[in-house]
């Protein structure tokens, strides 16, 4: 027995089926949160145009969209370690500090 699965892509804004030629799935990224969304090329086109002063003036961050940076710097890790250790935590000398003991040091 064959089966035969068949994908239709619909608008996410218009609802219009978009059939195989006639739609695009857009990605973009806002606010930490990486998003996709099937449009018509006319709509696309129009998405791309009211962002279009926004991406101009921004800048690129070197990270993709959705991934944390690092919450401090080297020398602030340097002090949450002094402290932690002060404190009688236990800490790792390299890498990355749980985020136990850096809650707590922010919290002190």
């Amino acid at each position: 027995m064959a089966q035969r699965v068949i994908t239709q892509l619909v608008s996410d804004l218009s609802g219009e089926d978009l059939g195989s030629d006639k739609g695009e799935t857009v990605q973009f990224a806002i606010d930490g949160k990486s998003l996709e969304i099937d449009l018509s090329h006319r709509e696309a086109k129009q998405l791309r145009d009211a962002l279009a002063k926004y991406i101009a003036a921004g800048r690129r961050t070197g990270s993709p969209a959705g991934r944390r940076r690092s919450s401090g710097t080297t020398s602030d890790a340097k002090q949450v370690r002094e402290w932690a250790q002060s404190q009688g935590m236990a800490v790792p000398a390299r890498g990355r500090i749980p985020a136990d003991v850096r809650s707590a040091y922010e919290n002190r």
